[in-house]
């Protein structure tokens, strides 16, 4: 499905991938910290969506569930929606915002109090053809290698 037939194009959508095909899934008030997030977000960055959800079966992060979740909506998304092949798919953007923070008190010694954080964070996973991604890539070496050579 190409944009021009698209009749509702989410500002989201525009932001995260522009006219290019694929899809993506967002995650919100997901009750792990931003920072233990990002260390799973970094695992699955720029895998096939096959191998990042085999990955993520076996990781021993809490929210690599939540992550397997994600991926897999994705890639539905990205069927249904798109009609995408599944095996064809690539993770080209994973973002881990911080979401809102909530504050508790704990009690301490001699009237005191301790303020205790309890973060969450926002997670969105965007997929895309294996092939459109090789293309972005093989456009930035040329560009690069252009670069380099005028340079001198």
């Amino acid at each position: 499905m190409s944009a021009a037939t698209r009749e509702n194009v989410s500002a989201r959508r525009e932001r995260l991938l522009g006219d290019e095909p694929g899809a993506f899934a967002v995650a919100r008030f997901v009750r792990v910290t931003a920072q233990k997030s990002r260390r799973v977000g970094d695992l699955i960055r720029g895998d096939s969506v096959e191998n990042a959800l085999n990955t993520l079966q076996f990781a021993p992060q809490a929210v690599a569930e939540v992550f397997y979740k994600l991926v897999d909506s994705a890639a539905a998304n990205a069927e249904t929606t798109e009609g995408l092949d599944r095996s064809n798919l690539v993770i080209t953007t994973v973002l881990v915002d911080e979401g809102p923070t909530m504050k508790r008190w704990r009690p301490r010694a001699k009237g005191a109090a301790n303020r205790i954080l309890k973060r969450s964070s926002h997670l969105t996973v965007v997929v895309q053809p294996r092939e459109v991604v090789q293309a972005r890539v093989d456009a930035a070496n040329i560009k690069n290698s252009k670069k380099k050579g005028g340079a001198r």
